[in-house]
């Protein structure tokens, strides 16, 4: 059944692919099928490598790599700023974020003239309450936008130091090489917040004690409300404020009983590290990474393999085990357009930055190369749909 079904699907598909094929440049970044890619890079600290695999109709996830200035300032302070957007619902709040965000960030850390755990949650809100603005001004004329949302994974290296936010379930980790074994270890930087985990639900219900549905398992999936995995997010304004749970949301979105205090939260987890001279990379992805591959096993990649192409690895490695859960072959799910893709797997972006311990310890008023890069995808009108 499963070899008729990928048979029709490639006799559907295939010819559609052939309109992405290796489009780019090397400044830009190059498109092959559903997967963009910009194999190498310099950033501030060191080199990068970014990749992103499209499995949506439209690209949920978005992606950025900005280098050099972190404030309005010429002075500085310099650095790299890295963020992770898993949009659900729709691309909208991840495409906002991918636009705002770090402008926000600018602008507060021109404020207080340095960088802080202070000037990113700042950054965080500016950007939910831009988001809830938009929301409230689309409603009478878009309502569904009110249940679109976007985890948001932020990463700055300044002045020595790494500042690792986040809201939802993407992740950062940490590759540090062990001197005495010569072992690189996978050391997970940020705290997640999906309810598949059980102190996050403890959390829900600590926040909620009135509440016994507040978490349910549906369909054995633990969902917030039976809606939703993650617990903070930015966006999903209908469990935020409930008067925009109501009629003419999609009745699937709309809960029985009226809520007085936000269901989900916008706070994100925030931590700081000094980084060490055996600290060696740093990989950032959204959650259709993660669901195939292990910490140790991504860092285990990226360390026994050329820096060029390491974040195109890692996403090939991911499809390849996807395809494996499927008793597929990898060609043959690579052969699958945008939209039927994701019953095979979620949009999947990966950044691997390096770490030169040189560059990272300068001081951040000294300059160095200018970036500014986004994950690409194919680029499509905003109200296309996938073939059928």
């Amino acid at each position: 059944m499963l070899s008729r079904l990928v048979n029709f699907l490639k006799a559907c598909w295939w010819p559609s692919l052939d309109r992405y094929a290796h489009k780019g440049s090397d400044a830009s970044g190059w498109q092959d099928g559903l997967l963009w890619y910009k194999d190498n890079g310099q950033h501030f600290n060191g080199e990068f490598s970014m990749a992103v695999v499209q499995a949506n109709n439209l690209l949920e996830d978005q992606s950025q790599i900005e280098s050099g200035s972190l404030s309005t300032l010429e002075s500085g302070p310099y650095g790299t700023f890295v963020g992770i957007y898993d949009g659900h619902g729709g691309p909208e709040t991840s495409r906002y974020i991918n636009d705002h965000f770090f402008q926000h960030l600018k602008r507060f850390t021109t404020e207080q003239q340095s960088m802080s755990v202070d000037v990113i949650k700042k950054a965080y809100q500016a950007t939910e309450d831009g988001f809830f603005s938009l929301v409230t001004k689309q409603w009478s004329m878009n309502p569904q936008i009110a249940a679109v949302g976007s985890c948001c994974l932020v990463g700055v290296v300044c002045n020595g130091t790494l500042y690792i936010a986040n809201v939802g379930d993407s992740r950062a980790v940490l590759g540090r090489l062990v001197k005495a074994t010569g072992e690189v270890l996978a050391i997970q930087l940020s705290s997640e917040h999906n309810v598949a985990i059980e102190s996050v639900r403890q959390e829900m219900h600590s926040l909620h004690p009135d509440d016994s549905h507040i978490v349910v398992l549906k369909h054995n999936v633990w969902r917030v409300k039976g809606l939703i995995q993650i617990s903070r997010s930015i966006g999903d304004v209908y469990l935020k404020k409930a008067e925009f749970n109501r009629e003419p949301l999609y009745q699937k979105f709309r809960l029985r009983q009226p809520f007085r205090m936000p269901i989900l939260s916008s706070e994100p987890s925030v931590s700081m590290h000094e980084l060490q001279p055996h600290d060696q990379f740093l990989i950032f992805a959204s959650d259709g990474l993660w669901e195939h591959l292990s910490n140790q096993v991504a860092v285990d990649i990226v360390q026994n393999h050329p820096r060029n192409g390491s974040a195109r690895r890692l996403v090939k490695v991911a499809l390849q085990e996807a395809a494996k859960k499927r008793e597929m072959r990898y060609s043959d799910l690579k052969k699958i357009d945008r939209g039927v893709r994701r019953h095979f797997h979620d949009d999947i972006t990966v950044i691997v930055v390096f770490l030169d311990s040189n560059l990272v310890s300068r001081a951040s008023s000294a300059k160095g190369p200018s970036l500014s890069l986004r994950g690409g995808g194919i680029k499509l009108p905003a109200k296309t749909k996938a073939p059928c």
